[in-house]
């Protein structure tokens, strides 16, 4: 017990350190000030925060309420730091089956929209007047996207921007190739779309079967897994309930030490099941770096036309001469 109120003590001395350090950095950040951003940085900062806070909440809450159980049942901060760590961590570890479910449906309604353009291009409509049609019967997992690109055709964005825009809202490379056709054909205005869109749809239907059967072969093994790491952390913490006095020398500092080496060893095991359960996606191809306001050259306020050198409001000449 003495072993276990000492490293106690001491958790309480780090948390103590950790305060007084926080707030002598918020000292130095509130005296010394941050640098100016702009409109553009502030809203994408104030994106990440919520974003952040989200993720955190959560998550972060689940992982707070476990540390503290097991630190009251073990009185090892170590086992207590570890546990909330694996809590906090446990979707990305062992979970993933959800986000591919997610991207399956998205990937199947994307077909599904394919196709339902290819057939309203059949009643000789360009890409403009199609694509509003076909968002109205999509499915669930893309009707938001889709929405959002016929509020900018009405807006009278460019058919490409808005395409890109919609791509980038996807984050789907399998996307990204269908995307693409119809960027090409808006700015080509070449024949041929259907049969495109057609051979594309197939592909992404063959993807979907693929996806299915991939999904069906990892449930077991990620299963396996799950208990796996369920029985190597359900043993140690029940020998510390159950049976203190077996594992009793993890309760000096030497003894955390150890321990701490050993459930670094553990997540680096589980980091590595991991890597290797992970499918590999290809990258998107579309994807940018910047948005489009800010790959387009500005022109100074000059109060004249971009680009002409005449009267304000009025097309000039080269030479200078009248027009």
């Amino acid at each position: 017990m003495s072993g276990g109120l000492f490293s106690l003590t001491t958790l309480l001395a780090l948390l103590c350190g950790v305060a007084v350090g926080g707030g002598l950095g918020l000292l130095v950040v509130a005296l010394r000030g941050l640098p100016p951003r702009t409109v553009e940085e502030r809203a994408a900062r104030q994106r990440r925060l919520s974003e952040l806070a989200t993720f955190f909440g959560r998550r972060g809450t689940i992982a707070v309420g476990t540390a503290l159980v097991v630190l009251l049942l073990t009185r090892w901060p170590i086992a207590a730091l570890a546990s909330a760590l694996l809590a906090f961590s446990w979707n990305q570890l062992f979970g993933g089956a959800a986000e591919e479910r997610a991207a399956m449906r998205r990937v199947e309604a994307l077909a599904s929209w394919t196709e339902s353009l290819r057939d309203t291009i059949a009643g000789a409509v360009g890409l403009e007047q199609a694509i509003p049609s076909s968002a109205r019967a999509a499915a669930p997992a893309l009707r938001g996207p889709l929405n959002n690109l016929v509020d900018r055709l009405r807006a009278r964005t460019p058919l490409p921007d808005a395409l890109q825009e919609f791509a980038d809202e996807l984050d789907d490379s399998s996307a990204d190739v269908i995307i693409a056709s119809l960027m090409l054909n808006a700015r080509l205005r070449g024949p041929g779309l259907r049969e495109v869109l057609g051979a594309l749809a197939k592909s992404a239907r063959e993807e979907v079967d693929m996806r299915q059967r991939v999904m069906a072969q990892r449930a077991s093994t990620r299963r396996s897994v799950q208990i796996v790491v369920g029985v190597s952390v359900a043993f140690p913490l029940g020998l510390a309930i159950f049976n203190p006095s077996f594992v009793e020398p993890f309760g000096d500092p030497l003894g955390q030490a150890v321990l701490a080496v050993v459930c670094g060893l553990f997540g680096l095991g589980f980091w590595w099941m991991r890597r290797l359960s992970t499918i590999e996606t290809p990258e998107r191809f579309l994807a940018r770096a910047e948005p489009a306001s800010a790959l387009r050259p500005r022109e100074p306020a000059t109060g004249r036309l971009p680009g002409l050198p005449g009267l304000p409001g009025l097309p000039g000449r080269r030479d200078g001469g009248a027009a």
